[in-house]
């Protein structure tokens, strides 16, 4: 089984509809094309990883465009093999006039709705993502938008954006407050960038119970003990953290040292038409690369399936699935 945690949706276009939507928009072909122009080429560092992502933005300001980018990631998600995927976006990105923060998350819905009727019944669910460049107000525009669609395909909220350029979580916490008053599941993106100490106050300011990435967290003994202690999970994307630079290599990902410490794990795949590492290729590097033994995997899918912000019969639904076969396949 296996369950998409961590994955944007700006991360998530094909190229050849890059490509259609260019020509029926009037976007600029990029001069190498948009299969290259949507593909990092070398690990560097967040900015520069975000930079690349942000090559997508074009297409996310129409409805259809955005309607359709949505259900052909649920698609993928669904040929690919995923049972569950959580679709995160940050929507006052690809607001314009006349195409306000509910339309744009109405079309992300209504995306998601469609792609798992075709994927043959992958479930999807929509996190909404404050930026941490905006100001509050903004962010708080974001969480009363997304607290209206809570039960209509939003099922969580989180902050992202580059942890170098905006560290700062004061602004945000009216911004959480609104989200968790919803009912929405929280997360973070939060020491990918920065130290150990951004992902607790994470936790500790905003009532998260999930930190995105987290790379950092292992720095930090003391940090890493109470977060194990007050349960928090950490949702981890090896290929993505080696191209963000949150770690040098693939090997010296800290996924070992969180299971060490008793800390709870997901996995998501973050942008995978960037780093080109779907969710099965992340479980793979799991498997083959940091030592997780089948035990592990599976004690992976089931913190999923506790964790995972997906609504009560979805769970229901998923738990069942489980329990009739093994958690995680074996390797092909």
């Amino acid at each position: 089984m296996y369950l998409n945690l961590h994955s944007h949706l700006e991360g998530r276009v094909r190229p050849t509809t890059a490509a259609e939507l260019a020509r029926e928009l009037r976007i600029p072909t990029p001069a190498r094309g948009w299969a290259a122009a949507l593909t990092l080429d070398r690990p560097a560092d967040l900015t520069t990883y975000l930079a690349k992502v942000a090559s997508t933005y074009p297409f996310f300001g129409h409805y259809d465009a955005l309607a359709r980018i949505t259900c052909e990631a649920v698609e993928d998600a669904a040929a690919a093999g995923e049972d569950y995927l959580e679709l995160r976006f940050g929507p006052a990105t690809h607001t314009r006039d006349g195409f306000d923060l509910d339309a744009v998350i109405a079309a992300v819905c209504e995306g998601a709705r469609e792609g798992s009727r075709r994927g043959g019944g992958t479930a999807a669910g929509v996190v909404v993502a404050a930026l941490r460049r905006d100001p509050a107000e903004r962010n708080e525009r974001v969480a009363r938008a997304a607290a209206r669609f809570a039960g209509d395909g939003v099922v969580g909220f989180d902050l992202a954006g580059d942890e170098r350029l905006s560290p700062g979580l004061d602004a945000h916490t009216a911004a959480f407050a609104i989200a968790r008053a919803a009912g929405l599941g929280l997360t973070c993106h939060a020491a990918e960038a920065a130290p150990a100490r951004a992902a607790l106050e994470a936790v500790n300011r905003f009532g998260v119970t999930r930190i995105g990435h987290g790379a950092h967290v292992a720095d930090d003994p003391g940090v890493m003990r109470e977060l194990a202690e007050r349960g928090v999970v950490v949702e981890v994307c090896p290929t993505s953290n080696l191209y963000t630079g949150a770690i040098s290599r693939i090997d010296r990902h800290p996924a070992p040292v969180f299971k060490r410490a008793g800390m709870r794990m997901v996995v998501g795949d973050d942008n995978p038409r960037q780093t080109g590492s779907p969710l099965r290729a992340e479980y793979r590097i799991l498997r083959e690369r940091l030592g997780f033994g089948e035990a592990d995997l599976d004690a992976v899918v089931g913190t999923s399936l506790e964790t995972g912000f997906m609504e009560p019969s979805v769970r229901a639904a998923l738990t069942a699935r489980r329990g009739s076969g093994p958690g995680v396949p074996p390797a092909s």
